[in-house]
């Protein structure tokens, strides 16, 4: 794609002059260097500063020649006419040398071919008798050019020579260029000097600040640890703009800041919007709401996304929202997230939730099972809670001894230690007694 200079891309029409104190204006066809006002060279418009060479009518022919047949896409014709002309420069004056310069800057330009558009029309500068007006406008648009070729340093020098010719006041196109070098050269503080000043002129004239700006802005405050100033402009970017990235990355911000009652909010308008729509969005608003010790919504939100297929149907999934159904007092809910947990998981810790949550529900058949196979899989981070549950459920389903095999296992982990040996002495208490009961029916 052609390259877009940050100025808007304007021509020069060259000037047939019969001599210094009148001008004729060339056909409109003719056009020369993007990035320079049309009327900037007119040689009678310089009388008052520097006397300008003419533009002598044989110069003008030949130039319009080459400009006709790279325009005509005989780009090779076009260079091959400037070689001719330039071939006989000795004889040109410094005007007309200049516009040589400029005429293969543009055909280079127009060719992508930035390394020799920047050296024509550097070529045009170095020349004394030009137009100041020409030199200021070609002088920005060497800069633009060599941000384009990511020369930053270069952009610079020639920003500091326009700045040195410059005597009107300086516009947002400007700021921006210094602004998006210093950026690029990780000299946060200038560039951020810069853009702001942009932004400020905007103000100024009551306009809303265009929406890059804002971007540049906000990146380098983020790139400077100013995070309150981060959250500052990406307010503003959501009122002005009001577009999903802004919403979530505010609500990121929100909680890098420590505001999670403002991150709440700022997710909850977002997903009501429908501006939640990746699974990393969905992800963040459903651990916000376990944040905040809202697990119903947080487990809703993500068996909603579950369902419509934005998030993947992973066991990490499943049991977030089991868990979060847990922490909600919906055990009996869980349930079959746990098991969809466990079947698409090769190690055994989704079965051991789901066994804890069996003896609580009091399904204790249910609970044996999946304690049993949470210990064939393995992998698990505290083995002795498996042990636990199924202790429990072999006791609740009066398999005494087998209730008190698998507590004397937990007994061996310091974790449960405590805790298997009191259940130890319980489960042989009732032993007993049940056996005394059953001789007594006898």
């Amino acid at each position: 794609m052609k390259l877009q200079l940050t100025a808007k891309l304007l021509k020069v029409s060259l000037v047939c002059t019969a001599a210094i104190t009148t001008s004729i204006v060339a056909p409109s066809a003719l056009n020369i260097l993007p990035g320079v006002d049309t009327a900037s060279v007119y040689a009678a418009q310089e009388q008052k500063t520097k006397r300008v060479p003419a533009l002598r009518e044989k110069v003008y022919s030949q130039l319009a020649r080459a400009q006709k047949l790279a325009d005509d896409g005989d780009v090779k014709g076009g260079l091959e006419a400037l070689d001719s002309i330039k071939a006989r420069s000795s004889s040109m004056n410094s005007y007309e040398v200049a516009m040589m310069h400029n005429f293969y800057g543009f055909i280079y330009y127009n060719e992508n071919d930035l390394i020799k558009a920047i050296a024509s029309f550097e070529k045009v500068i170095a020349e004394e008798a030009i137009p100041e007006s020409l030199r200021l406008s070609t002088t920005f648009s060497l800069a633009q050019l060599a941000m384009a070729n990511s020369d930053y340093k270069k952009v610079i020098a020639f920003l500091d020579q326009w700045d040195a010719i410059n005597t009107k006041p300086k516009t947002d196109a400007y700021y921006l260029l210094r602004a998006q070098t210093y950026y690029q050269l990780k000299d946060y503080k200038q560039g951020l000097s810069y853009i702001t000043q942009a932004i400020n002129l905007s103000d100024s004239e009551g306009k809303v600040p265009k929406e890059n700006w804002l971007v540049l802005q906000r990146a380098m405050y983020y790139s400077l640890n100013q995070t309150d100033n981060v959250v500052t402009v990406l307010e503003r970017m959501v009122k002005l703009y009001n577009k999903p990235e802004y919403w979530v990355q505010l609500a990121g911000m929100y909680g890098e800041t420590g505001q999670e009652k403002q991150q709440l909010s700022i997710l909850e308008a977002a997903y009501q919007q429908g501006f939640l729509t990746s699974k990393s969005d969905l992800r963040q608003l459903a651990q916000v709401y376990l944040y905040n010790q809202l697990a119903y919504k947080a487990a809703d939100v993500m068996s909603k996304a579950l369902a419509q297929g934005i998030v993947e149907k992973e066991a990490k999934n499943y049991a977030f929202i089991a868990e979060a159904l847990i922490q909600a007092k919906e055990e009996a809910k869980s349930i079959d997230y746990f098991a969809k947990a466990a079947e698409r998981s090769e190690h055994g810790k989704y079965d051991q939730r789901l066994a804890e949550v069996y003896v609580n529900t009091e399904q204790y058949e249910e609970a044996a099972d999946a304690a049993r196979k949470a210990l064939d899989k393995g992998g698990l981070d505290f083995e002795s809670n498996a042990f636990v549950a199924l202790g429990m459920a072999q006791y609740n389903l009066q398999n005494f001894d087998a209730s008190i095999l698998a507590f004397e296992q937990a007994e061996k982990h310091k974790k449960s230690q405590r805790l298997a040996q009191q259940w130890i002495k319980y489960v042989k208490r009732e032993k007993v007694h049940a056996q005394t009961l059953k001789t007594a029916l006898l």
